[in-house]
């Protein structure tokens, strides 16, 4: 190799390395942007929380809500109610409509933000329809649930103790090329439960403290419809729930994850799922399971292997 050449190398591949990075910052900006943005709540971006908030402060704050619709998606969308005042670190179901006023089934997406924008880092949404893009048929109305929080650090904050309001607003905007689309018929009062998405929901906000297999935090839930409550071996209940003598159910349970403290008082169980879609799709998914459990189970015990082990033993 000639020494002009090796000179000339020296120069060049490092600004082919360097185009090379710039070239990957280029296309991949949109999504370091959204993660820069989710990441510090800039511009008001909100948080996506996949667990309940600690125990409610004193201080309260105002939240209203703002409703958009962009020009081309033929939809009527506004909040249920203009505003709600929640305490700090409460959870906080609330409702927005939307109607699609064509004979056309569509798909829309939600852009969405907080002001002022520093409160962006302290607002949680636990359940939004912003988290996907959505399909509406022609003509369906539907109310579409929206669990959020307000962090307690909210109020301990130099740049947003002072803040009595904060405003949530969504756009609504078409869809041209949509990818995952989720069906809001799914938020009907007659739709069936969704077992495959009440799964999704115990992976994101069930198994930090339970599992189908073993005690965690919480108790083992697999085989929980038909249990006796407060009866898996090896775990410390409430005395509450130990003492409850009921036999868990769908009903039951469905009572449970809605209020825990309300339907078992003195029970332990901090978390609650406000919204009903979810509830019954987290509770399909576990009568699946538990159908599964126990029919293993009873598959044990009919074994006569099994049998003869446990004559030997």
């Amino acid at each position: 190799m000639k020494p002009q050449f090796r000179r000339n190398l020296k120069v060049i591949a490092p600004l082919i390395v360097v185009l090379s990075i710039m070239l990957g910052v280029v296309a991949y900006s949109p999504q370091l942007y959204r993660m820069f943005c989710g990441a510090t709540g800039f511009g008001g971006t909100t948080q996506r929380a996949y667990t309940d908030p600690e125990t409610p402060s004193e201080r309260t704050v105002t939240v209203a809500f703002d409703s958009n619709v962009a020009p081309g998606l033929p939809w009527r969308f506004e909040p249920e109610q203009r505003s709600v005042k929640v305490h700090l670190g409460e959870q906080k179901l609330v409702f927005f409509r939307a109607e699609n006023l064509s004979d056309k089934s569509m798909v829309a997406h939600a852009t969405y933000n907080v002001t002022p924008p520093q409160s962006g880092f302290y607002f949680n949404k636990i359940q939004c329809f912003c988290f996907h893009e959505e399909r509406l048929g022609p003509h369906e109305k539907v109310d579409m649930p929206v669990v959020f929080f307000v962090d307690s650090g909210f109020g301990k904050d130099r740049d947003t103790r002072h803040v009595s309001t904060i405003t949530l607003s969504y756009t609504l905007l078409r869809s041209a090329d949509p990818v995952n689309v989720k069906n809001l018929s799914r938020f009907l009062p007659n739709a069936p439960p969704d077992a495959i998405h009440g799964a999704q929901l115990f992976a994101e906000r069930c198994s930090a403290c339970h599992a189908l297999d073993h005690n965690k935090a919480g108790p083992m839930l697999g085989g929980v419809i038909g249990r006796r409550a407060g009866s898996v071996p090896g775990y410390h209940y409430s005395p509450a729930l130990k003492a409850a003598g009921f036999t868990w159910s769908k009903s039951k349970l469905d009572r449970w994850l809605a209020d825990p403290q309300k339907f078992v008082p003195g029970a332990r169980m901090p978390v609650r799922v406000l919204e009903d879609p979810s509830r019954h799709d987290l509770i399909a998914y576990l009568q699946s399971e538990s159908e599964t459990h126990n029919g293993k189970a009873a598959a044990k015990t009919t074994d006569p292997k099994t049998k003869v082990a446990g004559a030997q033993d």
